[in-house]
């Protein structure tokens, strides 16, 4: 009986690793409602950014402010692009299209509204920012500093080549 728990707990623990290097197959809704498949999103060898967010999560919103300021610096250099998922829940998502407007963000806003992407991720706080290729997590960083965002762009150039 200790051997087929053990061999269960490695087989677990063995696959809980694999999933979080991979991201998850499921569909999200844009701010227009429609939908589109997490896994399209960096298929092809596109490099992506997904940045885990919210309207109440203040880090979240200044690391998402700083990257505005310079995703055309980015995009022009490295070809990156960007798609902030916001996890606010079904009595806070309706600030989400209003923030993004007021703010000009220029990056594609997808929503998880059930927060089903964050725990798959196993995404205890937000922000989380990954740097994804082929449906592969390539870089993962938790919370906010400034600054935080040259060190992804350090990663973005890294992974680009």
């Amino acid at each position: 009986m200790k051997n087929l728990f053990s061999l269960i707990l490695v087989v677990s623990i063995a696959t809980f690793s694999i999933a979080q290097n991979k991201l998850p197959n499921m569909q999200l809704n844009t701010l227009d409602g429609d939908k589109i498949a997490l896994e399209d999103i960096s298929s092809d060898d596109q490099l992506v950014v997904i940045s885990l967010w919210a309207t109440w999560c203040v880090p979240c919103k200044n690391e998402l402010d700083a990257i505005s300021e310079v995703y055309d610096d980015w995009t022009d250099e490295t070809n990156v692009k960007l798609y902030a998922i916001s996890v606010d829940d079904s009595r806070t998502v309706k600030r989400v299209k209003p923030l993004v407007y007021g703010k000009g963000w220029e990056f594609d806003i997808l929503l998880d509204t059930n927060s089903e992407l964050k725990r798959q991720l196993n995404a205890p706080t937000i922000p989380l920012t990954l740097l994804v290729k082929n449906n592969e997590i390539l870089y993962r960083h938790s919370g906010y500093t400034p600054g935080s965002e040259d060190e992804l762009f350090e990663k973005i150039k890294e992974f680009s080549n």
